[in-house]
């Protein structure tokens, strides 16, 4: 019982010590530019291993040398209460979570019901098809999981990703929390931050970007790979346009 105990006490410590170092690291992006997160880490290990090399562009560029249009663009695109949420937005939370209990049940239909077809064809049941998974996340959440996290789906990485995120929210103002996110969210395969993004798609730097190709940037951010290989396709161009509609009316931090 007391070798329990011992264990149970360690593993409160190292928690506890795990939750400091993160604070800590955060505590001192008041003052340091991030020189990389831990996703692009393992990016750029995965171009390495992939293709033998990295190909990579990024720069820090400071908030002032961002466009307006681009901060209201992304807001409006991922994050509509960004200024006033305190990091997580509950309520969007729950409804990814409704919407994803029910596309869960309703793959498990589909599985079943192709299953007991190839069985009764004398076949071998197909592999069971995986529900999208719909996130509601908030712009700190993401550079929370960013910053420090991997890509886990887990109740456990969960929890971790709201303790950073609280960190960012209580020792970050939004207009940092803001530029750390814009200069290390991926824009591509090896294309990370605004002034990368500006100087590949439009050959401009990142405060040069106008309303429409920050609405277009905006657009990519949830699947930036996918959409980089057609990034003037018409589901890029219409929701550009809806979120250049949207962004006039975004309060800036």
């Amino acid at each position: 019982m007391r070798q329990l105990a011992r264990l149970l006490a360690l593993t409160l410590l190292c928690v506890l010590a795990l939750q400091l170092y993160f604070v800590g690291r955060v505590a001192l992006m008041r003052f340091v530019d991030p020189a990389s997160t831990a996703f692009e880490r393992s990016e750029a290990w995965r171009l390495l291993r992939d293709k033998g090399r990295i190909d990579w562009a990024q720069q820090w560029v400071d908030d002032a040398r961002i466009s307006p249009h681009l901060k209201r663009a992304v807001i409006a695109s991922e994050d509509a209460g960004f200024v006033q949420h305190g990091g997580v937005e509950w309520d969007a939370i729950e409804k990814a979570w409704d919407k994803n209990q029910r596309a869960l049940a309703r793959v498990e239909r589909l599985n079943e019901q192709a299953s007991r077809r190839a069985v009764a064809r004398g076949r071998e049941p197909p592999a069971g098809a995986v529900p999208k998974v719909i996130g509601g996340s908030t712009i700190t959440q993401q550079l929370a999981k960013n910053l420090f996290l991997d890509g886990e789906r887990t109740l456990l990485r969960k929890g971790q990703e709201l303790v950073i995120t609280l960190a960012l929210e209580g020792l970050l103002d939004k207009r940092r929390i803001l530029e750390i996110y814009l200069n290390h969210v991926e824009w591509g395969e090896g294309v990370f931050g605004a002034q990368a993004a500006a100087r590949h798609y439009f050959r401009v730097d990142a405060a040069q970007l106008n309303l429409g190709q920050s609405a277009r940037l905006a657009v990519m951010l949830p699947a930036p790979k996918r959409f980089e290989q057609r990034p003037g396709s018409p589901y890029v161009v219409s929701r550009a346009a809806t979120i250049a509609a949207r962004a006039g009316a975004v309060q800036l931090p």
